[in-house]
């Protein structure tokens, strides 16, 4: 049967599956659980309660806690998440050995089948999994699909056929490719159609099989996507216990959380903040809700070789790092465009198609921005040299004065000298792609989105679409970890309002 094949491949290497498992496990917690002595450089850093030893046993289950948790959270924040079948590596041993056993179980079922008479014992046993399978499809309410399976896949009936030499077994495949159909995915129906025209039963069983295993990551995406709006609350609550778990066995797990927020708090009150008004009040900008929103936005600008990302945030590490690539394309992208539009002057401006043309210009030479091998000297003269290129050709063909090369030689140099991250026009645009990004955090709840500022008209369609998955992102990560972050935040402000009492 094929469940008993899959059970013997994997009963010889069972005991290596669970070590793999289990240094999967420990490299997780080696990479969440931190030190419990204090790195120097996390400052005056409160101290974290003292290290108490656990268990393996529990650290197991808690790196499987984690573990879940990561699941659940991936299934939350990411829309595209989908089950996929599980394919081992080509040439590995676990494929060949897979290979060989079913190779050897269906020749053995081709073999019974062609003895006189022929033995059912393999058959029925496969269709007993195929019955157990097509029932597990069912929903409650498909009573019609449910009591015609257990009609025509009655085990014990078909047993008594087989032992009579009635038993029809092209018949009941036929059945059950029908039934197949009838359950399937729309995408699948071809699949099913190439199946009913298979006459050879060995052929057919193995293809219903391996159908079968399709219906089935099918169905779990189909469920994945069905549940999804209904679990936001339920996901936070178990992502929000889960941590508080794993808290309670490393009591220093939030340290690096309450250094992000420290130093947010910090920047806050270096950019202007009026803290003689903090003993009655905080001022704005320290309210709890608009820290969180800065400190936020300061992934955004992380340093991620040098600095330790905070740990309620770790999962999305990854994605906020996108983000921030993506953010810093966008800004080099619209200085670029900024500079050669008030550069060139009212000439090329509204002229049709142009921007869209430029644009994909400078994209194309910037796609690559974030590679090691990347060189932005070189690529934004490469893009000086074809804007002008460009734009001659558009000057011209609109019977206006051909580029100077005075214009040339200018515009090629206020490009390449937007690579410094201090140029004035790139400053000014990165300004305004954190500004618009701030503002739809603050937005995000009125569903409402920011005004565009100026300049950024270009790129407005890829800012809008980041500052939609930023604020998704975002909004989860308070809803599970807004308890932790109130109680930080809380013993931050009231340490910066009594620096000498004792925390």
């Amino acid at each position: 049967m094929q469940k008993e094949v899959d059970n013997l491949e994997g009963g010889g290497d069972k005991e290596a599956k669970e070590e793999r498992a289990q240094e999967a496990s420990e490299e997780m917690m080696r990479k969440r659980v931190r030190a419990n002595t204090p790195s120097p450089h996390r400052g005056n850093t409160p101290q974290a309660s003292p290290p108490r030893f656990v268990s393996v046993e529990e650290l197991m289950e808690t790196a499987k806690g984690v573990t879940n948790m990561a699941l659940a959270h991936e299934i939350m924040v990411n829309q595209a998440f989908q089950v996929k079948p599980a394919e081992l590596p080509e040439g590995s041993l676990e494929r060949k050995v897979k290979e060989i056993m079913h190779k050897a179980f269906w020749d053995c079922l081709e073999a019974q089948l062609k003895e006189d008479p022929p033995s059912y014992d393999h058959a029925i046993k496969l269709l007993t999994e195929i019955k157990e399978t097509l029932l597990s499809f069912l929903l409650p309410g498909h009573r019609r699909l449910r009591s015609r399976i257990e009609e025509v896949l009655d085990l014990p009936l078909i047993q008594q056929q087989a032992e009579k030499g009635a038993l029809d077994i092209g018949q009941l495949s036929q059945f059950i490719v029908g039934m197949m159909g009838s359950l399937c995915a729309p995408c699948r129906d071809q699949d099913i159609n190439k199946l009913k025209e298979t006459d050879d039963i060995v052929p057919l069983l193995k293809a219903i099989f391996s159908m079968l295993d399709l219906m089935k990551v099918d169905m779990a995406n189909f469920a994945v996507t069905s549940i999804r709006p209904h679990l936001m609350q339920q996901s936070a609550e178990y992502e929000r216990n889960k941590f508080q778990e794993f808290l309670e066995k490393q009591p220093n797990a939030l340290d690096y959380t309450e250094k992000w927020l420290e130093d947010t708090v910090r920047g806050l009150k270096e950019a202007g903040t009026d803290s003689s008004s903090a003993a009655s009040s905080p001022p704005p900008s320290l309210l709890p809700l608009n820290v969180h929103n800065h400190a936020y936005l300061r992934l955004l600008k992380w340093d991620n070789a040098s600095d330790p990302f905070p740990e309620t945030v770790l999962m999305d590490q990854v994605r906020f790092q996108e983000m921030q690539q993506e953010a810093e394309q966008l800004v080099l992208l619209s200085s670029v465009l900024l500079i050669v539009y008030t550069t060139t002057g009212e000439a090329i401006s509204g002229l049709p198609g142009l921007m869209e043309t430029l644009k994909n210009t400078v994209n194309v030479m910037l796609a690559d921005m974030h590679t090691p091998s990347f060189s932005a000297q070189d690529a934004l003269a490469t893009i000086g040299e074809k804007l002008c290129v460009e734009l001659s050709q558009c000057l011209s063909q609109h019977g206006y004065s051909p580029f100077s090369a005075d214009r040339r030689s200018t515009l090629k140099g206020q490009i390449l000298a937007a690579i410094q991250p201090d140029n004035r026009v790139r400053k000014l645009m990165d300004c305004r792609v954190q500004t618009y990004l701030l503002a739809s955090l603050e937005s995000s709840q009125h569903k409402t989105p920011p005004p565009l500022p100026g300049g950024l008209a270009p790129v407005s369609r890829e800012l809008k679409e980041l500052a939609v998955r930023f604020s998704r992102l975002v909004t989860f990560n308070k809803l599970v970890f807004s308890p932790f972050y109130q109680k930080i935040l809380q013993k931050i402000l009231t340490s910066e309002e009594c620096p000498n009492a004792e925390t």
